[in-house]
């Protein structure tokens, strides 16, 4: 979270709330003594860590933290003066990223005709999915929630009948939970492209030189998918107005390009020069 926060140009360092689900949070009553717990700990740090929303989450319970913790927490509904769901700039983030990759592997902007799969179709991915297609990407999702795929196919788009690591795609988007690319996975992947928002794609560090050496240009995820932290910030802490946040949310994709060329220049591996660009930003704001 400090790097993806340095590389988006935004005046915090970074830390992640994890609560581990026993099953039971879909009970309202115990859900609510768990936020009660969650802000408890948030309080305790004083002011020094400011909690957002991510998978299992929702604006709701952040509103609860807001109310419990005197302020400490981000995209709490509209309604209640937040900035809301995170999902659409988080996806406006990654089209950016994406756009920005495709110009570098593939020598255009255009995304047309382009084949894109898509691991998970929720609050993200399915936005995701409508933006390429809508730019005429042949889109195909893979979903383990077998519910949804009367939604991927209303929406005009291909459900997998495969793994989508082993098509022979120009374009990989991990929408999903973390740790989809292993060793395994990254030998086996054929996609030229990866870019998505999924937290902490790779399962160890070695995995970003073994896309890097098959020739697949990942795009790191503190990268893709800062658009939802971008976008709170920017509106409830610096207050800017929307249209200035999308131009933060936009950048995304001139970072990104900065960092596949640098990469391509030095030539190590897009995380490494993410890495090395973090570092010189924190030394210009230290």
């Amino acid at each position: 979270m400090t790097e993806k926060c340095l590389l988006a140009g935004l005046p915090h360092g970074g830390g992640k709330a994890v609560v581990m689900d026993p099953g039971t949070l879909h009970d309202a009553d115990v859900r609510h003594l768990v936020l009660e717990d969650l802000a408890d700990v948030i309080t305790g740090l004083g002011g020094t860590y400011i909690t957002g929303p991510d998978i299992g989450s929702t604006p709701e319970d952040m509103d609860i933290i807001h109310q419990m913790t005197g302020g400490l927490s981000f995209c709490r509904p509209e309604a209640s003066g937040g900035s809301g769901n995170s999902s659409d700039a988080t996806a406006q983030g990654v089209i950016a990223a994406l756009v920005a990759g495709a110009e570098h592997v593939f020598s255009t902007s255009s995304l047309a005709g382009l084949r894109a799969g898509i691991i998970g179709y929720g609050s993200v991915g399915s936005l995701i999915a409508e933006s390429l297609a809508s730019r005429g990407c042949v889109v195909t999702v893979a979903e383990a929630n077998q519910q949804r795929r009367r939604d991927v196919e209303a929406a005009g788009v291909a459900w997998a009948q495969g793994d989508l690591l082993e098509e022979d795609l120009d374009i990989l988007v991990p929408a999903a939970i973390g740790g989809l690319l292993s060793p395994e996975s990254a030998r086996a992947c054929r996609a030229r492209l990866i870019v998505g928002p999924a937290n902490n794609q790779l399962t160890d560090e070695g995995v970003a030189s073994i896309l890097h050496d098959n020739g697949t240009t990942w795009v790191p995820d503190v990268v893709a998918s800062a658009g939802g932290i971008i976008h709170a910030v920017c509106r409830e802490e610096m207050g800017l107005d929307e249209r200035e946040t999308a131009g933060r949310i936009a950048a995304i994709g001139a970072t990104t390009a900065e960092i596949l060329a640098e990469s391509r220049d030095l030539a190590i591996t897009p995380q490494a020069t993410a890495r090395n660009i973090a570092a010189r930003r924190q030394k210009e704001v230290a």
